[in-house]
């Protein structure tokens, strides 16, 4: 049989875009696709867990210990007035810190919807802005009491050391950066989760609470700025925490 004879062979349609079911899917962008693993109920109630821990507890010790104001009065003063209200200084600060610690579990359950590009730097942020700031508080858990039992003079000068490094050095200076820092990087990488109303208060309220840093070098009206600026992320907060309940399929609905 010639080769002219032979059958010939069905025509092969020529390759390109095809409609069918096995046409590739549209791929999402990194935000909207991300959106959808986001713990949202866990990470709501973190946010409200956080919000109510810190202000309850930095409200109740105002009344009782006189705080913040009190860490500029003298050493033997504070372990006295320590002293007298032993109990309910370390229930509240222990409370304080374990809100403060709370930012951690929030920073990695909002990871999936910060854009990649400042995804790592959200995480490491939040997580350390916990860690420093309940090192700075957990000092009233475990140290202060102890050197207000019978303190010595050697007591007071161990407790203006403490004040002034896990204190004003890591608890506050550094906890302030960080966490101003952490909520710039949100509201720069939350995009799809954040409107741009939400993420310009986030970042007013940041700045606020940076402000905080220049209060050791008694800048007047620096404390009263980074007060108000702390009042105005818990209420950031909260609203956060009601558009992270609002998430439905990668989108805000």
């Amino acid at each position: 049989m010639s080769l002219q004879s032979a059958p010939s062979l069905p025509s092969v349609p020529a390759a390109g875009p095809s409609s069918g079911p096995s046409s590739p899917r549209p791929v999402a962008s990194a935000v909207d696709s991300d959106l959808v693993a986001v713990p949202r109920r866990r990470t709501a109630v973190l946010v409200v867990a956080a919000t109510v821990m810190l202000n309850a507890a930095f409200t109740v010790l105002g009344s009782v210990l006189g705080y913040p104001d009190v860490l500029a009065e003298p050493a033997a003063d504070v372990l006295a007035l320590v002293d007298a209200h032993r109990t309910q200084v370390v229930t509240w600060f222990a409370l304080l810190t374990a809100g403060a610690l709370l930012i951690a579990p929030i920073a990695l359950g909002l990871a999936p919807a910060v854009d990649l590009r400042w995804r790592r730097a959200s995480v490491v942020l939040g997580v350390a802005a916990a860690i420093a700031q309940a090192i700075g508080l957990s000092r009233w858990v475990w140290l202060v009491p102890f050197l207000a039992d019978h303190p010595t003079a050697d007591d007071e000068q161990t407790y203006r050391l403490a004040a002034t490094v896990l204190g004003t050095g890591l608890g506050e200076t550094t906890g302030y950066l960080l966490t101003a820092a952490w909520t710039v990087t949100l509201c720069l990488g939350a995009r799809a989760l954040l409107p741009a109303a939400l993420r310009w208060a986030g970042v007013a309220c940041a700045a606020a609470i940076a402000v905080g840093a220049l209060v050791p070098l008694d800048v007047p009206g620096a404390d009263t700025v980074n007060f108000i600026g702390y009042v105005a992320w818990s209420v950031w907060l909260l609203v956060l925490a009601g558009r992270i309940l609002w998430l439905r399929r990668g989108r805000i609905a």
